[in-house]
């Protein structure tokens, strides 16, 4: 695994961890930016996104989609996911492949490819946080030129518009700053 990349993504973790442990409970029923979410669903997805990536990391056979179902979320449950997540990618072999049946039922994608996609689910789902609990989120340059890239990889089309899609379809956005583009092309607004 890419040394930097990994880096990159334990940094994502960290500043997640350091947004979420300050989530109040009151805070929890508020609506998400992700349409039908309230904050609780949103960190209950991302506790468990963290665990099926991590099992799918570890897991040379591949792992059921009921490996990346939501999980209860407590602060101390997210800081425990991101730790196992982050600590999976750290020792995963470069040259393996991983099954992400949430993606593909059959396709299995090379482990650096993997990190991206949980990266991009991260930071993004970071700032989903941030916005609900009515703080800014911008991550550094470095990170948003990362995810940039990742969300203009995104499939656009009809599947997009489906119940339970993973992303929106894309917003327009003017300028080409990178942050604010991949926000656009995820379907979420800054605005």
């Amino acid at each position: 695994m890419q040394t930097n990349a990994v880096a990159v993504h334990r940094r994502a973790l960290d500043v997640a961890t350091s947004l979420i442990r300050d989530v109040r409970t009151d805070q929890l029923s508020r609506p998400s930016p992700c349409a039908g979410w309230d904050l609780r669903a949103l960190l209950e997805h991302m506790v468990g996104q963290n665990h099926g990536f991590a099992d799918a990391v570890e897991s040379a056979a591949g792992v059921p989609v009921a490996a990346f179902a939501p999980r209860a979320f407590t602060a101390a449950a997210w800081e425990a996911s991101a730790e196992r997540v982050a600590a999976a990618f750290e020792a995963a072999p470069g040259e393996r492949e991983v099954l992400l049946v949430e993606i593909s039922p059959e396709r299995r994608f090379p482990v650096s490819t993997a990190l991206r996609f949980h990266l991009l689910d991260t930071v993004v789902h970071t700032w989903d946080v941030a916005t609900t609990v009515g703080l800014e989120f911008r991550p550094d340059d470095d990170l948003a030129q990362l995810v940039h890239a990742g969300a203009a990889a995104v499939p656009t089309g009809p599947g997009r518009e489906a119940p339970g899609a993973a992303f929106a379809p894309p917003l327009d956005v003017e300028g080409d700053d990178p942050w604010m583009t991949t926000l656009a092309l995820l379907g979420r607004s800054a605005a």
